[in-house]
C-alpha cells in the first residue's frame, strides 16, 4: 500500500540511506497493477513494495538503480508487448508509466517528511504528478506537489521553477476518487480510512473485525457485554465501547466516512441499533438476519417514524451471497461487500443477493 510506503520512505530517509522512489502513475488497457502501485529500490538491490512483479518490474529496478547513481527523476513508459510481456504472459497491450526518483543524502526530503505527517495524521491528501508537460505547458514531467482535502498545495517537489495549475482537474477527496490522470497530470489520492462500527461483538462481529481491519478499515466494536468485548478478543479494534445499544450509540461520531454493520446477539437489539442509525449520514449500513427478521424489523421502524427512504439505504441482508454457511464464510461475504462498496462506490449488482426490500418497503418515501 502507497500509503505505509511512504511512511517507510520517511524513515529511511532521516538515515540518511540513499532509496530511489518508484510509482506506477498511469496505466492504459491491460496492467499487472493500477495506478498508485510503489516500490523502493535500494542500492543493493533489495526493495519494499511491488509494481506488479516480473520483466517490467526487474527492468524499473535495473533503471533505477543507475537513475540512483545519476541523481535525476525521470519518467518511464513500458508496452506490455513482446518486449515486456513474453515471460510473463503479459502480452495484453497496456502499458504503464512510471516515476522514478532517486533519493540520496544532502537531496531535500521534507516533501516526504509532510507527506508522511498528513497519512498518520489520517489527513486525506491528493499527490499531483506532472506526467505531461506539453499539455500543460508548464513545469517538467517529474514535478509534483501535495493537495489537502480543501484543494491547497501543502507540499512541492520541483525540478523547474514553474509548475502546472494542480488543481485544475483536482476531484474532491470526500468523493473518495481512484487515481486518475487529466490534462498531463496523474493524481494519486490518499484517502483518509472508513471506520466500521461493528454493533455486536459474537461470533460474527468478531470475525469482521479482524478481516476489517487486515483490509485497512478502522474498527470500532459496541456490545454490552464486557466478556464479548474487550481486548482479548478484539486486539484488531481501534476502539471498544461497552455499553447498551442506545448509550453506547448516542454521540458517536456516525459520518459519511462511517461503515455500520449490525451483528448483535438478537431480533430487538438488531431493532434498536437501527432506529439510532438508520437517518444517520453514515456511508454504509447492514443488517444481518432473515426475510422474516428483516420485515418484523422494517416494519416496526416504519411504524416507530423511521422513514421508508433511510430504510432503503440499509444493505438487508448485508453480505455477497456466496451460499454461507460458517462464521468465517459469513465473515468473508460481509467484509467482501464493503470492500466493494469502499473502492466502487457501490455493490455490483451481479453480487448483490436477492432484493427484500421492494417486497418490504413502500414506494414512495
Amino acid at each position: 500500500m502507497r500509503q505505509s510506503l511512504i511512511v517507510e520512505l520517511d524513515q529511511i530517509l532521516r538515515t540518511g540511506e540513499p532509496v530511489c522512489y518508484t510509482a506506477l502513475v498511469e496505466t492504459r488497457g491491460s496492467t499487472p497493477q493500477k495506478a498508485g502501485a510503489s516500490m523502493l529500490v535500494f542500492p543493493d538491490g533489495s526493495q519494499r513494495g511491488t509494481l506488479g512483479g516480473g520483466c517490467v518490474e526487474a527492468e524499473v529496478k535495473r533503471r533505477a538503480l543507475g537513475i540512483l547513481n545519476e541523481g535525476t527523476t525521470e519518467l518511464l513508459s513500458f508496452q506490455l508487448d513482446s518486449d515486456y510481456g513474453w515471460d510473463d504472459g503479459l502480452i495484453c497491450g497496456g502499458r504503464m508509466k512510471m516515476l522514478v526518483d532517486p533519493l540520496r543524502p544532502g537531496t531535500d526530503t521534507s516533501y516526504f517528511s509532510r507527506y508522511a505527517a498528513e497519512i498518520l495524521a489520517d489527513r486525506p491528501v491528493t499527490e499531483a504528478i506532472l506526467i505531461d508537460s506539453e499539455k500543460t505547458g508548464l513545469g517538467t514531467a517529474g514535478d509534483r506537489c501535495l493537495l489537502n482535502a480543501e484543494g491547497q498545495v501543502i507540499a512541492e517537489r520541483r525540478q523547474a521553477n514553474s509548475q502546472p495549475h494542480w488543481t485544475s482537474h483536482l476531484r474532491p477527496l470526500s468523493e473518495r476518487p481512484r487515481p486518475y490522470v487529466a490534462g498531463g497530470i496523474s493524481y494519486l489520492p490518499s484517502l483518509q480510512r472508513c471506520r466500521l462500527l461493528i454493533v455486536g461483538a459474537g461470533h460474527v462481529g468478531q470475525r469482521v473485525a479482524k478481516l476489517a481491519a487486515e483490509v485497512d478499515f478502522d474498527v470500532w466494536v459496541i456490545d454490552d457485554r464486557e466478556e464479548y468485548c474487550n481486548p482479548d478478543r478484539f486486539p484488531w479494534a481501534g476502539r471498544l465501547i461497552v455499553a447498551d445499544i442506545e448509550t453506547g450509540l448516542q454521540g458517536l461520531p456516525i459520518d459519511s466516512n462511517t461503515y455500520v454493520i449490525i451483528v448483535t446477539r438478537g431480533h430487538n437489539h438488531d431493532e434498536e441499533a437501527l432506529f439510532h442509525v438508520a437517518e444517520t449520514s453514515a456511508r454504509y449500513v447492514g443488517l444481518i438476519g432473515s426475510k422474516r427478521k428483516i420485515k418484523l424489523i422494517f416494519d416496526d421502524l416504519l411504524r416507530e417514524g423511521i422513514s421508508a427512504g433511510a430504510l432503503r439505504r440499509v444493505q438487508a441482508p448485508l453480505g455477497y451471497d456466496i451460499g454461507s454457511q460458517t462464521v468465517p464464510e459469513i465473515a468473508i461475504s460481509i467484509v467482501a461487500e464493503l470492500v466493494a462498496h469502499r473502492n466502487l462506490g457501490q455493490i455490483p449488482e451481479r453480487t448483490r443477493g436477492a432484493n427484500l426490500l421492494d417486497a418490504i418497503l413502500p414506494q414512495t418515501t
